[in-house]
């Protein structure tokens, strides 16, 4: 069955040094650290690499995060992988769920994750499916 989960997050991205110092100024890399509140309660620590371009309207990113926590009551852990582009303006973005990241009540896991930001607040939209406890351990 597929379920929706909702909720708020906030963020806080930290820049850090690359891995080259010899780097392009138009790369960055980011820390991840993130406060979610709703149908998951929990927190996420991750890493972003990001390009810019000459055209202010135009980048892209990726990133991956562990978010730790409960979703919908459920206890566990799982990893998100971002790839996100704006082609000068045109933002494009997929968040999924890693394959078999899933730990404690989460094993199992499958999903994708869009986010909204409005007047400054940070949303998120989780669709997923993960299997049914009982029937997971018995398998």
């Amino acid at each position: 069955m597929t379920t929706h989960a909702h909720g708020t997050f906030a963020v806080q991205l930290t820049p850090q040094a690359l891995a080259h110092a010899e780097a392009d100024a138009s790369l960055g890399r980011l820390s991840i650290d993130k406060q979610f509140q709703g149908d998951l309660v929990g927190s996420s620590q991750g890493e972003m690499l990001s390009a810019r371009t000459g055209v202010e309207s135009s980048a892209g990113y990726v990133a991956i995060e562990r978010v730790t926590g409960a979703l919908h009551g459920r206890q566990g852990s799982f990893v998100l992988q971002h790839s996100g582009t704006v082609d000068r303006g045109a933002q494009q973005l997929v968040i999924s769920v890693v394959p078999d990241s899933g730990t404690g009540d989460l094993v199992g896991l499958v999903g994708t994750m869009t986010l909204d930001i409005a007047d400054g607040v940070h949303a998120y939209d989780l669709v997923y499916t993960l299997p049914d406890l009982a029937q997971r351990d018995q398998e």
